[in-house]
């Protein structure tokens, strides 16, 4: 009973500590922020506009270390893919068929694909134009303004030897943290949404 009130505690404090770590801007991202190596994933990248400006199109390469298989449709929205000398998805860029995405808005693309097994991390580095004609590039280091979005890769679920027991008492974790960072997301981006209309 100890044990189980000293793990809610921690991952209460855990939730906290990533939705106030994200509450300063939000970021363009793609969730969840932890999946398993070997595993078929739905992520979703989701684009805030940030300026007075429109969001008209988003570009992402997709990063080493999975493969992109599917697109969900989205109304309003277009979207294309460049693939690599092996046939694979190399990028793919969604374009507004009208305005866009405005000022407080955001929108969320849903797209599905494999983690390679020996994945270690993935490093999303996207493109967002506005309809200024300017440019945020989201490639850079974690500490960066404009940060790639990263998705750490764990073991695949029993690659270790330990038993089938302990292994099952590992998965319910990682899916609780998984959910906790895509929560904190969701908290930052309202966060820095309700203090845009304040300013």
């Amino acid at each position: 009973m100890f044990r189980m009130k000293k793990s809610v505690s921690m991952l209460l404090a855990l939730l906290l500590a990533l939705g106030f770590a994200g509450v300063a801007s939000a970021h363009v991202t793609v969730q969840p922020g932890m999946v398993a190596a070997g595993s078929y994933q739905v992520f979703t990248l989701r684009v805030p506009t940030e300026k007075e400006a429109y969001t008209t199109q988003i570009k992402v390469i997709v990063p080493a270390g999975v493969n992109i298989t599917g697109f969900e449709p989205k109304p309003g929205w277009t979207y294309e893919t460049e693939k690599d000398a092996d046939g694979n998805i190399a990028s793919f860029t969604w374009k507004a068929d009208g305005q866009g995405l405005g000022e407080n808005e955001f929108g969320q693309f849903q797209f599905q694909g494999k983690v390679a097994d020996d994945a270690t991390s993935l490093s999303w580095k996207a493109y967002q134009t506005y309809s200024d004609g300017s440019v945020v590039e989201w490639t850079g280091a974690p500490d960066a303004d404009t940060p790639a979005s990263v998705t750490t890769v764990t073991a695949a679920a029993g690659a270790d030897s330990g038993s089938a027991a302990g292994a099952s008492d590992r998965d319910p974790l990682t899916l609780t943290l998984a959910i906790v960072g895509a929560a904190a997301g969701v908290l930052a981006l309202v966060v820095s949404l309700l203090r845009r209309r304040k300013a």
